[in-house]
């Protein structure tokens, strides 16, 4: 199959494991339908001067109609567009095209929403926001199965192991950068190849996470929560493990992923250790148990795999 046609087979199928799950919450738990997918309508077809036929029952369920035809073209639209990027030689792990695929179809249609005040993310519960990132995952999950088996049929090889290691590394380097940000960073300064310039990247890199271990200890720092820090954390992440990815070599568009959503719960679990442990203990002590797990995990994150150990041993 061409990507195009690979791309409607996974969207297709991606869709309908999302309504599936939705329609297995609705049941387990209960609860009605979204209205949202019918808001949406009633507000795109406003927007664009055009109305929607009948009145009463009639026209409640034309716009319930068009709600899940517009999800269903998104679903598939989405598929199509995974397949076309990984055809064109981004071959997203397991992990990385269920959170990366999932989570961009879940903002396709969750920005959109939020910015015509059809609903607003912010005051949603921690059930509707599960309600809303479980199924979006696991459509991503679908389509990268897809799209991984059409591999498979192509004769495409992959090292599952190595996959497995890059994702383990890509994740730990996230989480360290969510707790300390300067781990991001010095991985991306040590990932490089051993030169003249390795002993300056590597004070660099001390003389960097030092200063940061430092500064968490001051009493007016800001919350790492706050948007200028939290997007420094998120993106030290993503470039420690994007640069963990090019030295190893791993697929570095995965990495990417994987390390941005790592620094992400990094940060908000950092914080809530911070506030749950303040109550328990001094805050320099909680500090000091977060240094050593950021530490650790970025230590065990900069290990060269295996197989790069073995080839470095032959010759």
């Amino acid at each position: 199959m061409n990507a195009v046609t690979t791309g409607i087979v996974a969207g297709a199928a991606g869709t309908t494991m999302l309504n599936a799950v939705t329609y297995l919450d609705m049941a387990i738990r209960g609860r009605p339908a979204s209205t949202v997918p019918d808001k949406t309508v009633e507000s795109v077809a406003s927007a664009l001067g055009i109305a929607i036929p009948g009145r009463g029952d009639a026209l409640a369920a034309r716009r319930s109609a068009f709600g899940a035809l517009g999800g269903i073209a998104v679903g598939v639209g989405f598929g199509v567009a995974a397949s076309l990027i990984h055809r064109a030689g981004t071959r997203l792990t397991p992990t990385a095209g269920t959170i990366g695929i999932g989570l961009a179809a879940m903002a396709a249609t969750d920005i959109p929403i939020a910015l015509r005040g059809i609903s607003d993310p912010r005051q949603w519960t921690t059930q509707d926001w599960l309600s809303d990132v479980v199924p979006h995952l696991v459509y991503g999950a679908t389509v990268t199965t897809v799209l991984r088996q059409q591999d498979e049929a192509t004769g495409h090889r992959r090292e599952p192991g190595a996959e497995r290691s890059s994702t383990v590394r890509s994740a730990a380097i996230g989480v360290a950068s969510g707790l300390r940000s300067s781990t991001g960073i010095a991985a991306a300064l040590l990932s490089g190849a051993p030169g003249s310039a390795h002993r300056a990247r590597l004070l660099g890199a001390t003389v960097i996470v030092g200063g940061e271990l430092v500064a968490d200890k001051h009493p007016n720092v800001p919350s790492r929560l706050a948007p200028p820090a939290l997007a420094g954390r998120v993106v030290a992440g993503g470039w420690g493990a994007a640069a963990l990815a090019r030295r190893d070599p791993a697929d570095t568009a995965s990495a990417l992923i994987i390390g941005t959503v790592g620094a992400l719960a990094g940060s908000y679990g950092g914080a809530w250790w911070r506030q749950w442990a303040g109550r328990r203990m001094p805050d320099w002590q909680a500090a000091l148990a977060e240094d050593a797990v950021a530490l650790t995990m970025a230590a065990a994150a900069l290990r060269p795999p295996a197989r790069s150990l073995s080839v470095s041993a032959s010759t």
